[in-house]
C-alpha cells in the first residue's frame, strides 16, 4: 500500500502565504499522479492541484490558479503545494491524494489519500 503524509498547514492570515508537504511511503513505485484536494466543513472535497511523476504536468482549478502552486521533489518521493495571496475561502482540511492513473481532478481517480492537514485563513 501507499502511505501519504501532510505537513504544514497552519494560521495565516488573509493575504500571506504558506507551503504544504505531502511525504509518500511504501509502494511508492506505483503513483503516477499526486494531487491536492481539500474540503471545508458541510462542503463536498474539491480538486485543487494535481502534477504527474513522469513529465510533471500539472491542472490547477480555476479558484486557485495563478495564486498556487504544486511542484514534486522525485528524490524525497514527495510533493508541495505553495499556496500565495491566501484568501478566507481557501481555509479547509488539504489533502494529499495518489493515483496510479492520468492527471486528473476527480476523486474517484485518487486510490491514496493522506488524513489531512488544516488550513485556516484569517480576516
Amino acid at each position: 500500500q501507499v502511505q501519504l503524509v501532510e505537513s504544514g498547514g497552519g494560521l495565516v492570515q488573509a493575504g500571506g502565504s504558506l507551503s504544504l508537504s505531502c511525504a509518500a511511503s511504501g509502494r511508492t513505485f506505483s503513483i503516477y499522479t499526486m494531487a491536492w484536494f481539500r474540503q471545508a466543513p458541510g462542503k463536498e472535497r474539491d480538486f485543487v492541484a494535481a502534477i504527474t511523476w513522469s513529465d510533471g504536468s500539472t491542472g490547477y482549478a480555476d479558484s486557485v490558479k495563478g495564486r498556487f502552486t504544486i511542484s514534486k521533489d522525485n528524490a524525497e518521493n514527495a510533493v508541495r503545494l505553495q499556496m500565495n495571496i491566501l484568501k478566507p475561502e481557501d481555509t479547509a482540511v488539504y489533502y494529499c491524494a495518489a493515483s496510479r492513473s492520468r492527471l486528473s481532478g476527480r476523486r474517484y481517480d485518487y486510490a491514496f489519500w493522506g488524513r489531512g492537514t488544516q488550513v485556516t485563513v484569517s480576516s
